[in-house]
This record gives C-alpha cells, structure tokens and sequence, in this order.
C-alpha cells in the first residue's frame, strides 16, 4: 500500500477512537454510586433500611420489567422486591413479556394504580417515552433503571451499571493477556440498535485500543466479524457455530454480555477448540461465567453489573425522592468493577439467581 494511502487509512481509524475518547471524558460527569467492592448478586440479600424523615408504610413502589425470561430481570425485580419491603413500602410489579405494547400497557396500569415512584428498565429507548410524561402529569417520579430513555422523556435519573468503564476494564485485562500476540476477533453482541450494548461495545474497543498505544506504541484491531445472539444461550450458540466456519482462525471473543457468549462456549467445546480461544465479557458478571472464570483459562474475565446492587440504589434514590431530595444527576454509576480468577470466588454464588 502507498505510504498516502496508508496516512488516509489512519486517520479514518483514529476518528471512530477520538469520539470514544470524547464520550469517555463525558462519561465522568456522571454520578458513581456504590464502593470498588461491588454487591455479590447474594441470593440471601433481603434487602437494606434506607434513612426517611417521611412515613413510608403503605406507600406504593412500582416496578416494570420489560421481561422475566431471564435471569438478571428476575434478580433484578427480587432485588427491588426485597428492598421496597424493607422499607415498609407495598411492591407493585408489572411484565413487558417482551412486548413493547405489552410494557406500555402495563406501565400505565401502575400510574392509574397511583404508584408514588415509578421503577422503568425500558425495553425501547423511544416507545417509552410518551408514558414517562403521563407518570409526570399524574405527579409520580420516573427511575431508569438498567437500560436507557430517550433524553426526552420525563425522568429523575438513569440507574445502571457503568457500561463504558466496564468494557475498558476488560478491554485493557485482554491487551495485558495476549501481549503482541496477533488477535483474531469476533464480537458477539446483543441486539442492533441496543444503547446499553453500543456504550459496552465502545467501552471494549477503547480499554483495548487505549492499552495498545500505552504499551505498544500501535494499534492492531483485527475484530474479523460481529453477530448478534438476541441476549441469549441459543443465539450465542448459532453465531458462534456460523462464526467457526466463516473464520476458523478466530482466537478472541469479546462480547456486551456473559449471556451472549455462554452458549457460544457450548460451540467452542464442540470445535475443540477451548485451549485456542480467549473470553473476554465486558458485563454482567452472571454466576455462571464467573465459574467458568474460576475453573478454566479460556474464559478470561467479565465485569460486574450486579442487578442487586442497582436494586438496591433505585429503592434508595425513589425514597430520597420522597423525602424532598431534587439534586440527582442525569445518569447514576454503580462501581465499575472486573472480575478475573484472581478474585471471582469474592463475588461467586452458586444460590443467587444471576
């Protein structure tokens, strides 16, 4: 290739890495909730007493999910559960079944039910929108919670995991790990268009970029394909079982989530190929990846986005709410935190339900 050509190609590279760069510096007027030792999604978490000078009994917490059909919503509402009665607080919960019209009906079954703060994990960043504002006109405090809205909806804060700084944690682990070792990559992600998957992807890219050009002077990003699992065992499976014969030399997988890549592992072990192939997760830290983290090499670390914990906080921020507080930042951090075989028995839990 010419040397001009070589110049073009980049600085079409470095663009894509100078708005990470941007969101990154971004990401740090954000609120960070939570310590570096983050909550083990215990199965024995019944919940914690937040501080109220209001009478809380009998007030109403709403909660909709946008499903139930895996396990991190489930631990997600038992965490919420747990923490609005341990408050004196009447739970109300309500099911998307991963239906958009689905979660929008029950959204507004909570508002009419006169819930005093209503708990949002969006299934669509847009289609929510329009009951955030009726939850607004009927005087009820809106929480984001996990996922996101669209800027223009009717909120107090999002709630959730730090997405970016996870995946760099784990993109950084991966440089350190290989070396100059040539990777071969496939990403497998969640769903196309997903705001939570982007910021984890991004998050990724940047830890494995940024590590490069800090101790190796370059960048080598060779990611040979993307698929996507839908968010579950049976599309991690497929993509990876279609990905191992499209690109037999792939040696690296990263991916938005532990439950994209678990089945894909089933693939991997029938290919015969667990000693030449590298996991990298930038979230959830699920009890069974962490597992996988403990018992062998091949799955080499994840990073936690324990739904307890942001239970834990959506209850604390809706009674803080309640008691006059008004001074919430946009979006609330938990800790970022990495999770490797140095200390996965730390956050480990064969009882919990994620």
């Amino acid at each position: 290739m010419k040397t001009k050509n070589k110049t073009s190609v980049l600085k079409q590279c470095l663009k894509p890495l100078m708005v990470l760069a941007l969101i990154f510096n971004l990401s740090s007027c954000v609120e960070q909730t939570g310590s570096t030792s983050a909550t083990v999604n215990s199965a024995e978490d019944t919940g914690v007493t937040v501080a109220s000078n209001v009478d809380l009994t009998g007030m109403k917490i709403g909660y909709c999910t946008p499903s139930l059909n895996a396990p991190y919503y489930q631990a997600l509402l038992q965490s919420i559960k747990a923490n609005t009665e341990k408050n004196g607080m009447v739970f109300l919960s309500a099911d998307g079944q991963d239906d958009i019209n689905k979660q929008v009906a029950a959204v507004e079954d909570l508002i009419t039910k006169g819930v005093d703060a209503l708990l949002l994990n969006p299934k669509d960043p847009d289609a929510l929108v329009g009951v955030t504002r009726a939850a607004k006109a009927a005087g009820i405090p809106v929480f984001i919670i996990d996922s996101s809205i669209n800027p223009s909806a009717d909120y107090v804060t999002t709630i959730q995991s730090n997405n970016l700084a996870n995946g760099e944690l784990a993109g950084e682990w991966l440089v350190k790990k290989m070396g100059n070792k040539t990777m071969n990559i496939a990403l497998l992600s969640g769903n196309a268009g997903n705001p939570v998957g982007r910021t984890r992807k991004q998050g990724l890219l940047q830890g494995i970029t940024e590590e490069q050009l800090r101790t190796q002077g370059k960048i080598d990003l060779n990611v040979k394909t993307q698929a996507y699992t839908e968010w579950s065992y049976a599309g991690g499976l497929k993509a990876m079982e279609d990905i191992l014969v499209a690109h037999p030399d792939i040696n690296v997988v990263i991916t938005e989530s532990d439950v994209c890549v678990l089945g894909a592992i089933k693939a991997i072990a029938q290919a015969g190929k667990t000693d030449d192939i590298l996991i990298v997760a930038g979230a959830d830290g699920q009890k069974e990846a962490i597992k996988y983290i403990m018992d062998t090499d091949f799955y080499g670390c994840t990073a936690m986005n324990s739904p307890v914990q942001i239970g834990k906080n959506a209850v604390q921020y809706a009674i803080e709410y309640i008691n006059g507080k008004r001074d919430f930042q946009k979006t609330s951090f938990t800790a970022p935190l990495l999770i490797t075989k140095e200390n996965a028995a730390k956050y480990y839990d064969p009882k919990a339900l994620f």
